[in-house]
């Protein structure tokens, strides 16, 4: 029988539950329970009622005073392209110019086994320093540079190959069978960890959308894609479907996902920020969720894309899901934090109200969780759940006395030094152990 372990985290702990709840512990104690190796958290509660409760149990051995650090969730990243981590600073001028000029080409580079290898093992080693133990990834067209993400990826990640078919540069075009065979072999291989990746309706065929979905929802994997990411994008992709036979009458984006099997409640459609009431009422109704990057959106001054501000309200009304995502490389930051400041800050320029921290805050863990079906043991620090959390040095010695002006305070001081959000995490817990 496995020997049982319980380790005590004195800190303050931040817990979000959901847009407008965010349980808080401004001196908090994480009782964590080790059973072989498995570690899942036991309580969660005010330090006072945790010494009564635990008296003896607690030692100098097991445990960890933070102080007026935050203990809080790893976040979920839940739409990225790891891939593109070398671009994601270069200049952009719109959506499909930098993909032209930055962006393929740098993925061209991973057809080097060796080459995807090395930058595998550096880019998600940086990626869980930032705090990021889970979502969902973009990987290169080759078969290798998916194998070695999931082999270097700590925590619930789904990843999957893009699949070009047309439209794309020669070097990153796949034959459709090929790409169909290739969808078999990693679904063979990684099961549910593979993400079934058109790149977008621009690249991908009908055909391979449609024969890919079939795999994808027959294994249960999730499927992942572009939509509406800006009025360019939409005119084009509209441009050529008029002309493929079985979607000369198509009215919108959305239908085209819908006709060939794209939507479902395991899909994920990258940005949608230029959706109509009638497309938000066809991914409600087929329960697909939106992932929004804020970040990768926001205007060129602010290394963004341009693409337009996300209408989270109107989206939530149409009663769809929706978690964030940084965008990396259209996204210029690995932080979550950057993210949820995106987020707040560009909803506060254009007036529009509920846009808080705390809100970011369960997009960028809980939600995510909850989309990806991993809610029942990660996305917050509930009893039960896995014992993977951050901690976040604070720089006062009082923390605030609200989640919300706690989160203000670790964020804002940065605003003009974004590259340093990745610096904010001091330590990562996965599963109970140090990473």
């Amino acid at each position: 029988m496995a020997s049982q372990k319980i380790n005590f985290y004195v800190g303050t702990i931040l817990n979000p539950q959901s847009d407008t709840k965010c349980d808080y512990y401004p001196n908090g104690l994480l009782v964590v329970e080790t059973e072989g190796k498995s570690s899942k958290i036991k309580d969660i509660l005010p330090l006072e009622k945790g010494v009564k409760k635990y008296g003896k149990l607690i030692t100098s051995k097991n445990m960890k005073d933070f102080g007026a650090s935050v203990i809080m969730p790893g976040f979920f990243d839940m739409h990225f392209h790891w891939v593109q981590d070398d671009v994601r600073e270069m200049p952009k001028d719109s959506l499909l110019e930098w993909l032209q000029k930055y962006t393929f080409p740098t993925e061209m580079k991973f057809a080097d086994k060796k080459f995807a290898q090395d930058k595998a093992k550096g880019f998600f080693k940086k990626l869980t320093q930032h705090g990021t133990i889970g979502g969902a990834c973009y990987s290169s067209i080759h078969q290798h540079a998916v194998d070695s993400a999931i082999k270097m990826a700590k925590g619930h990640f789904v990843i999957g190959n893009v699949l070009m078919n047309m439209h794309s540069p020669e070097e990153l075009t796949q034959a459709e069978d090929e790409s169909l065979k290739l969808t078999q072999t990693l679904i063979k291989k990684h099961g549910k960890k593979h993400c079934f990746t058109p790149r977008f309706a621009i690249t991908t065929t009908p055909k391979v959308m449609k024969e890919g979905s079939r795999m994808a929802d027959k294994t249960g994997c999730f499927k992942q894609t572009h939509l509406s990411e800006t009025p360019q994008e939409i005119e084009f992709v509209l441009s050529i479907y008029k002309n493929l036979p079985g979607f000369e009458k198509v009215k919108n984006y959305t239908e085209i996902y819908e006709k060939t099997g794209m939507l479902g409640k395991r899909s994920l459609m990258g940005h949608g920020i230029h959706l109509s009431s009638k497309e938000l009422s066809v991914l409600n109704k087929t329960k697909t969720s939106v992932i929004h990057c804020p970040s990768s959106n926001a205007p060129i001054s602010e290394l963004g894309l341009g693409s337009g501000l996300f209408d989270f309200k109107k989206v939530e009304k149409s009663k769809v899901r929706w978690a964030l995502g940084s965008d990396i490389g259209g996204g210029p930051f690995l932080s979550m934090f950057d993210v949820m400041r995106s987020f707040v800050e560009q909803n506060k320029l254009k007036g529009v109200k509920g846009a808080s921290f705390v809100k970011s805050l369960y997009r960028s863990t809980l939600a995510g969780a909850e989309i990806l079906g991993v809610s029942k043991v990660s996305g917050n620090l509930n009893k039960g759940k896995e014992a993977s959390f951050i901690v976040i040095p604070f720089p006062l010695d009082q923390p605030p006395k609200d989640p919300e002006s706690l989160l203000r305070s670790i964020i804002g001081p940065l605003k003009n030094k974004r590259e340093q959000y990745g610096d904010c995490v001091k330590s990562v817990y996965l599963n109970g152990k140090l990473s």
